[in-house]
């Protein structure tokens, strides 16, 4: 799922520091009209917008789609990023410009490397009732946020102790290891899911700045209560943590996610990540009129931005017979802020 709010806030991101933990809170995000879903967003917001190179932080569900009406994402674009899909009930399928189509299913990853430019859509699958999960997006840095798109699914497997099981979709923790290229900064993602009781003590990378998000339950991390649906910081130099799950409020579910420090300022604004006004602006100019509603950008806008006279397509070719594109929101009417 991506950001389809209709006027969606420039932000920029940098590399902040702050107390060692933070808890912080998930803000209400409605996705579409009046039936359209609602998601729980806690990355980017005021005292926090990056951990590592994770930039934004969505869950959602569990929903009844036939009221919500599930996932219905037409074609958009992205720039600059990558996506992970990561679901715990129901299946969505994919499809973007590069040719990929594949379904999402629980326990398996798919990430998308936008690179310098992809569109894709995504639907709740057929027999889908209840849809619930979280959508990630990581910032790729300067080296590699020009490189050409790619699509990866990986099905990781679950290292098991006493009540509890852990899948690592992304880097390396407690002993398992996902081969999977990011393309960034060492990076980190996982499920944990634990039982009433249970405890865990994991050895970190004190390089790593880390999150919990909890989709179920109420844990505990060294000794800090996480309430549910809420993003827990931990800031770097922290080579342990221990999470516990209370005997009485059932079986936890946490995302833990973690990386190095990105180090480098990144605007984002709907579904493109840049690194100044002028780029966004391009981005935004060269995915209309690839869709058929503006015209070109002209030199002197691509030129302003840095980018090559002459650089359309960067979103690709679709395949014939689909519903048609989203339009890109207008931009707000002040410059997008770039701050040192």
């Amino acid at each position: 799922m991506s950001n389809t709010e209709p006027t969606p806030l420039e932000t920029l991101c940098e590399s902040e520091g702050g107390s060692e933990i933070q808890i912080l809170p998930p803000r209400l995000v409605p996705l579409g009209g009046p039936r359209g879903m609602t998601v729980r967003r806690t990355l980017p917001q005021r005292r926090r917008s990056l951990v590592g190179a994770w930039c934004f932080l969505d869950s959602y569900g569990p929903d009844d789609i036939s009221a919500t009406n599930g996932m219905n994402v037409p074609r958009h674009p992205h720039t600059g990023l990558a996506t992970v899909s990561w679901l715990y009930t129901g299946e969505i399928d994919h499809l973007d410009s590069a040719g990929n189509s594949a379904r999402v299913r629980p326990g398996e990853m798919n990430l998308m490397l936008a690179g310098r430019g992809i569109t894709h859509q995504e639907f709740s699958a057929p027999q889908t009732t209840v849809l619930h999960g979280a959508q990630l997006w990581y910032a790729l840095p300067d080296s590699t946020r020009e490189m050409e798109h790619e699509f990866i699914h990986y099905v990781p497997e679950a290292v098991v102790g006493d009540g509890w099981r852990l899948s690592v979709f992304l880097g390396s923790l407690a002993g398992s290891s996902s081969p999977v290229e990011t393309r960034t900064p060492p990076l980190l993602g996982a499920e944990l899911i634990m039982e009433p009781g249970a405890s865990i003590d994991l050895t970190l990378d004190p390089a790593f700045e880390h999150a919990l998000l909890v989709d179920r339950g109420a844990p505990v991390a060294d000794g800090v209560a996480l309430p549910k649906d809420h993003l827990a910081y931990f800031a770097p130099q922290r080579g342990e943590l221990r999470v516990v799950a209370t005997d009485d409020d059932g079986a936890v579910r946490i995302l833990l996610l973690g990386g190095e420090p990105l180090g480098e300022q990144i605007v984002m604004w709907w579904n493109f990540i840049g690194r100044s006004h002028e780029e966004v602006e391009a981005y935004r100019a060269i995915y209309q009129h690839e869709i058929g509603l503006e015209e070109a950008p002209a030199p002197g806008q691509l030129q302003a931005a840095g980018l090559p006279a002459g650089d359309a397509p960067r979103f690709g070719p679709y395949p014939a017979g689909q519903p048609a594109p989203l339009p890109a929101p207008v931009l707000p009417n002040a410059r997008l802020r770039s701050r040192g």
